[in-house]
């Protein structure tokens, strides 16, 4: 009895690199958008809510005037257990003031990031608890200028601010 055998001959498929897509996306995202770039994005995004919050609470036709209405949010709504509503209102509108626009310069960007993340967990905890999804967004756009500072495109950078 005689036995045979047989190999088979594999057959050619074509190699494919199903990694390929995503590192052609990789390397194009990195290219397109390198870190000043996004924590410039950032500190633009994260002014831009604070500032026009802190709008909201001046009086119509003046810069810095508080409105009668923010005094009563803070007396009612905002009403904090470890501030005085009058003194709250005045530091949380010149906070919204102030620390956008240092943002927006580049300038004390990890002072400022801080103080806005201080300033969130105060909503959070105090005033709005069920805002938490907002309130997670800000910090994710607060939390890399107070880890990276501004970026090449602030003037922290310019000044040699760490």
């Amino acid at each position: 009895m005689t036995s045979t055998t047989t190999t088979a001959t594999p057959v050619p498929t074509a190699s494919l690199n199903w990694r390929a897509p995503f590192e052609l996306l990789a390397g194009l995202g990195s290219r397109l958008f390198p870190p000043s770039l996004l924590l410039l994005v950032q500190r633009l995004g994260i002014a831009a809510i604070f500032f026009m919050s802190g709008r909201t609470k001046i009086e119509d036709g003046t810069w810095l005037t508080l409105s009668d209405s923010a005094f009563e949010l803070f007396r009612t709504d905002y009403k904090l257990p470890f501030v005085a509503p009058v003194p709250a209102a005045y530091a949380a509108t010149t906070a919204e003031h102030l620390f956008p626009i240092l943002l927006v310069l580049g300038l004390f960007t990890r002072f400022s990031a801080c103080g806005l993340l201080v300033m969130t967990s105060v909503i959070e905890i105090f005033v709005y608890p069920d805002a938490w999804p907002t309130h997670l967004s800000w910090a994710g756009l607060l939390l890399p200028l107070i880890a990276f500072g501004g970026g090449k495109l602030s003037l922290d950078r310019l000044i040699r601010i760490p």
